[in-house]
């Protein structure tokens, strides 16, 4: 998990090195950004409860999103972060080469797992996975 936080601040600082008025963004409120990443390695008796790359993908999108770690920018850091995590487990791309998950799909899916009620978080994941295993 470590690694996961520390590659993720590497990411964040890199990527907005050079912008200005940025002291809200990406600055973390409190622990719920690392509670979200511990969460998707998450096991119960020995089993991990997100065990597929894809489950974990999409559940980081649904935490990193609706958690509000950050003081702004939540949804369009975790976006960025769920193409990170697809990138790095080799799963945003297709074999042809093509996005598994396109920009605009990416933006909407965000969008309306924002906008969702709580007691919908089990669809939410479920449309995401099910969106990356499409056509494969």
């Amino acid at each position: 998990m470590f690694s996961f936080c520390h590659n993720f601040c590497c990411l964040r600082d890199e990527r907005f090195a050079n912008r200005e008025n940025l002291t809200d963004y990406c600055n973390e409120k409190d622990d719920s950004f690392k509670s979200s990443i511990g969460q998707i390695y998450q096991t119960f008796d020995g089993t991990e409860l997100y065990p597929s790359v894809e489950e974990k993908a999409a559940m980081l999108l649904y935490l990193v999103t609706k958690n509000h770690s950050f003081s702004d920018g939540n949804k369009r850091i975790a976006a960025t972060l769920f193409l990170w995590f697809m990138n790095n487990n080799a799963i945003l791309y297709r074999p042809d080469g093509t996005k598994r998950i396109a920009d605009n799909t990416l933006v909407a899916l965000t969008l309306m797992i924002a906008e969702s009620k709580t007691e919908e978080k089990d669809i939410m994941v479920k449309v995401v996975v099910n969106l990356i295993n499409q056509a494969n």
